[in-house]
């Protein structure tokens, strides 16, 4: 398989795997409420993204760890939101 395509794949996977966190970010600020945010799932997720990161980086491969970056940023966000919008009920 031509590097283009292997390259065009990776690409897809990555744009993906990034879009996929702003429907839930969009539909928290939206909503005002992240209860159905599963706290330890994120926490999990946020932990794994920082894996991909260093491994990107102790590979040399860019491509993953600036890919894993941005959704570490986005599910941080989440994170965030989860935090502030559950703390803010509880009191």
């Amino acid at each position: 398989m031509a590097a283009t395509w292997i390259n065009l794949v990776g690409l897809a996977a990555a744009v993906c795997s990034m879009a996929s966190f702003i429907p839930q970010i969009a539909k928290i600020v939206r909503e005002r409420d992240a209860s159905a945010v599963s706290l330890r799932m994120y926490l999990v997720t946020v932990t794994g993204f920082v894996f991909w990161i260093a491994y990107g980086v102790l590979i040399g491969s860019w491509p993953v760890a600036a890919s894993n970056a941005v959704t570490l940023m986005l599910s941080a966000i989440i994170l965030i939101l989860k935090w502030r919008l559950d703390g803010a009920e509880a009191s």
